[in-house]
């Protein structure tokens, strides 16, 4: 008798698991989110409150996910932000996650292959197709810095407030020499990202805040600059202004 009970005790067990990873899977379809075991447990209305599955790209969604089942707050993490840089030009932050040490700001990049780098260059390279692929792109640390002195800019107290900029590269990728990381910058593949995220909290003393209710109004307007689709069309333009492809025939 007491063997019967226990088996079934596991096929009951065993059906709730599957009935959770099904219902899950429906709900992570619903808002956007990839299913992991991190996002298993999930609530998708906590999710629902920082992004949605057409602000930014998987990579991002699934970090923001991952920050919620670490135990991060939905009020502390803004997602797909947009804040101007000055001369009218805009700006567009991956995610920022409000802390009691300051605002830790986070550029997610999606790559393949070895990724090559100094801090103090302008520009990295990423290799794959085993060498016979070769792109540079802008230093994410340097871009990661204009966006946090687009933040420095909201207010006095931003312009004080510690922020820690983090790059995580996401994909098939591997750091493969990339050294010379600036002070408060760091460098994290995505599964080491909260982590690092983590780390940082603990290893840097208490920030001030002036007012904690200004810092969470500027990023939550932040975020809704980001959801307008005018200005995500001008950021665009923008962008390749800057490159020159709007001027490239070919």
């Amino acid at each position: 008798m007491f063997g019967f009970i226990i088996f079934m005790s596991i096929v009951a067990l065993i059906w709730l698991i599957i009935y959770k990873w099904v219902t899950a899977d429906n709900r992570c379809i619903q808002v956007g989110q990839e299913l992991t075991w991190k996002t298993f447990w999930n609530k998708p209305e906590l999710y629902e409150m920082i992004t949605s599955p057409e602000r930014g790209t998987p990579s991002e969604r699934c970090l923001v996910s991952c920050l919620l089942a670490s135990g991060f707050k939905p009020t502390a993490i803004y997602h797909d932000l947009m804040v101007e840089s000055g001369n009218g030009k805009t700006t567009q932050i991956d995610i920022v996650v409000a802390t009691d040490v300051g605002l830790i700001v986070i550029e997610v990049k999606d790559f393949t292959g070895w990724i090559f780098g100094k801090g103090n260059q302008d520009y990295w390279t990423q290799v794959s197709g085993y060498g016979r692929y070769r792109n540079r792109f802008y230093n994410p640390f340097k871009q990661n810095d204009g966006h946090i002195k687009a933040l420095r800019g909201l207010s006095p107290q931003m312009a004080t407030l510690p922020m820690y900029s983090l790059v995580v590269f996401a994909g098939d990728c591997e750091l493969k020499d990339v050294n010379f990381i600036p002070h408060d910058c760091y460098l994290s593949s995505f599964y080491r990202s909260v982590y690092a995220v983590n780390d940082i909290i603990e290893s840097h003393p208490s920030a001030h805040y002036t007012d904690r209710w200004e810092v969470a109004n500027l990023l939550k307007a932040a975020v809704d600059r980001g959801g307008n689709t005018d200005l995500q069309e001008q950021h665009v333009y923008d962008i390749h202004d800057m490159l020159g492809t709007n001027r490239k025939y070919d």
